[in-house]
């Protein structure tokens, strides 16, 4: 079975690419493009406008209000740091007074002391004197009973005030 073409019959094939169809064509695409043309202009673009516009308006706004947010944060950090730096000061204020008690407490705790190992000293240096003295006077009696002795056991007679004058001449120096 043979195929064959006779004068009425068209050819068969893509009728966009039949060239007698091409004016046809091209006016049905001018029309198609400006019914998209127009259709675009007057109503998806203006939506898509207002669209982006709308996103500008609240992007700026948020970065307005981040803005702000930003200054009210620096401005309560430095609120902190102030109320951070005026206490760091009144704790050194309070500790230095404290100090201060403390060292003058100590300074009437140390003078008193002071005047009580100074009374204890002067008593304790009285006794010292009179132990002493005691002792000196001790000497003096058993150098003059001992002079007595002596002179007794050499043969002699003791004379008191010859050698308590003996005595007293040495015990000067």
């Amino acid at each position: 079975m043979a195929t064959e073409t006779t004068e009425g019959e068209a050819a068969v094939g893509l009728p966009q690419l039949d060239f007698s169809t091409f004016p046809n064509q091209i006016f049905w695409l001018v029309i198609t493009l400006i019914a998209i043309y127009l259709i675009l202009d007057r109503v998806a673009l203006p939506r898509i406008a207002a669209v982006l516009a709308e996103r500008s308006g609240t992007i700026t706004n948020d970065l307005a209000a981040a803005e702000d947010l930003k200054l009210k944060a620096e401005e309560a950090e430095a609120a902190y740091n102030k109320a951070l730096a005026d206490a760091r000061s009144e704790a050194q204020k309070i500790a230095a007074e404290a100090r201060a008690e403390v060292q003058a407490e100590l300074d009437k705790a140390m003078a008193k002391a002071d005047a009580e190992i100074a009374a204890r000293a002067a008593e304790s240096e009285s006794k010292i004197a009179e132990i002493r003295d005691g002792a000196a006077d001790a000497v003096v009696d058993v150098a003059k009973e001992a002079a007595a002795a002596v002179v007794s056991a050499l043969g002699g007679k003791a004379d008191a005030g010859a050698i308590d004058a003996a005595v007293a001449e040495r015990a000067k120096g």
